[in-house]
């Protein structure tokens, strides 16, 4: 139970630090409570995405998968991650992700990346 909430809180660092770093992604609130309960209901939306969607899309797009020697994780990662700042916005949640490229697509990768590393450091069971 604690290795989720560890996940939880390293993906909502990971989607702040995409919102400083990475243009296109952006997250408009007024206030400091306000920045971390949006992080955190945007860390669970991506973690209800991914653990839905990703399976499936990765056993209909096997073939994919293996022509393109796995590139192609980074557009459905990038579409994915689209599908979660729209997801956010129906929420009315101010988490916004402009568009497929750059943004969805580096952000993908950057979540991923610091969500990996966060998660290595903290989850030491």
């Amino acid at each position: 139970m604690k290795g989720i909430f560890i996940r939880l809180g390293a993906t909502a660092v990971a989607f702040w630090l995409a919102t400083l770093l990475i243009p296109g992604i952006s997250l408009d609130s007024s206030s400091a409570v306000d920045t971390v309960v949006t992080l955190l209901l945007v860390a669970v939306i991506f973690g209800v995405v991914n653990a839905v969607l990703q399976p499936i899309i990765k056993t209909v797009g096997c073939g994919l998968y293996l022509l393109t020697l796995g590139l192609i994780a980074l557009v459905v990662n990038g579409l994915l991650f689209l599908l979660t700042s729209w997801i956010a916005g129906e929420a009315g949640l101010p988490f916004h992700v402009d568009g497929f490229w750059p943004a969805a697509v580096l952000g993908a990768l950057f979540v991923g990346i610091v969500t990996w590393i966060l998660g290595a450091v903290l989850d030491r069971d």
